[in-house]
């Protein structure tokens, strides 16, 4: 805890923290990895290239210096910070490497400014956030961990069947080679794997597609040009292969209401509304599937949703668009006017995912609508980011 002193110490050095806080978050990176190269690998390089993860965490800092007095508003504020740590099984001994690597880039940063009071009082907001986390996420193995077909840290599964749903997407199923059974993910959840890339230990995240407690567990993966583990998926894996995965996490999950449900899709973030229509579907609530694609070529799952409509019929409206070519319900863009007349209801709970453009449209277009922030969910696949409205 900090004390009185601290506190006042904080509340007056955070506007030169907050102003220098890129710079210190892109030191901090770097440092850690020089100091802990083993720690390099639970890291998505390419978001440290294009400078999404020291953003994120930059946010966390200032998220948390806000709060910190609110304990419940924090540990919300900390909810996907959370579940992407537990998808990585973070354990408490990785805290004190963060800390040592944070605080030394605060020092190289501000310099002078950083008084062994300052540095004090930092260093204990730190532990503080660092307690917080802990905590949270320990609940979160302990809890998944006592479900039927839990566990906790990794768990060995062998690919059981690969499928191509697009000319990027591919599904991998996957079974646990214990033979005994898994426990069923909350729909929109993702799932964290640890694989060994031609040598190289890689951490990622995917949305799972399907869940099946006697059998496993199914992701699908788009194959990103110039990326290190989607080609590696794409062209290496072979059914009979085995990965290890962490527990199920994610925070873009159903709501406990009975109003409509609307799916809104750009491209791969489709990946997380297939089990969230199912869940709803089986809930009896109303689902508006509207998802947009590059082309038929790049349109992925729409047979499924198809047969899901068939199985839930006056229950499940699905509608597609493609940027270009034939055979969606119409050419052109997700746009304000084409929500506005597939809502079913003001008080549909809207769910979206896309590329961060597309988000941000979106989520502008049901603001524009009156469908308040507490009806808008979304997640990104990568570091967070805020958008324009939310």
């Amino acid at each position: 805890m900090t004390t009185a002193a601290q506190d006042a110490i904080i509340d007056a050095t955070a506007p030169v923290v907050a102003e220098h806080l890129d710079a210190i978050t892109a030191r901090f990176y770097p440092l850690m990895f020089e100091r802990y190269p083993a720690v390099k690998a639970i890291f998505n390089q390419s978001h440290q290239q294009d400078g999404g993860q020291p953003r994120a965490l930059a946010r966390s800092v200032l998220a948390y210096v806000g709060l910190r007095k609110q304990p419940a508003e924090a540990r919300a504020a900390m909810a996907t910070a959370i579940s992407k740590h537990v998808s990585l099984g973070i354990q408490p001994d990785q805290y004190p490497i963060v800390g040592e690597c944070l605080m030394a880039a605060i020092g190289e940063v501000l310099g002078d400014a950083v008084t062994e009071d300052v540095a004090d009082a930092w260093g204990a907001l730190y532990g503080e956030l660092a307690d917080l986390l802990i905590a949270a996420e320990a609940r979160e193995y302990q809890a998944f961990a006592q479900r039927p077909g839990g566990w906790e840290g990794t768990r060995e599964f062998r690919v059981a069947q690969i499928e191509q749903e697009s000319d990027v997407i591919r599904s991998f199923y996957f079974e646990p080679v214990d033979g005994k059974p898994v426990a069923v993910a909350k729909a929109g959840q993702y799932i964290g794997l640890c694989l060994d890339v031609e040598g190289t230990t890689a951490h990622r995240h995917y949305s799972l597609t399907g869940c099946d407690a006697e059998r496993g567990y199914r992701i699908s993966v788009k194959r990103e040009p110039g990326g290190l583990v989607s080609p590696w998926l794409h062209d290496k894996v072979k059914v009979g292969d085995t990965l290890l995965a962490y527990p199920p996490a994610g925070d873009l999950t159903l709501d406990d209401g009975e109003a409509p449900v609307m799916l809104i899709s750009g491209g791969v973030g489709q990946t997380p509304m297939l089990t969230l229509a199912r869940e709803a579907l089986k809930r009896g609530r109303q689902v508006c599937y509207v998802h947009a694609a590059r082309d038929a070529a790049h349109h992925a799952f729409r047979n499924e949703v198809s047969t899901l409509g068939k199985a839930y019929p006056g229950q499940l409206t699905h509608y597609h668009l493609y940027e270009q070519g034939d055979g969606a319900d119409a050419n052109g863009f997700v746009d304000q006017a084409l929500l506005q007349r597939l809502l079913p209801s003001p008080d549909t709970q809207c769910y979206f995912v896309g590329p961060a453009g597309f988000m941000s449209a979106v989520d502008g277009y049901l603001d524009t609508l009156g469908i308040g922030a507490e009806q808008r969910r979304y997640e990104h696949f990568g570091p967070s980011r805020p958008l324009k409205t939310a």
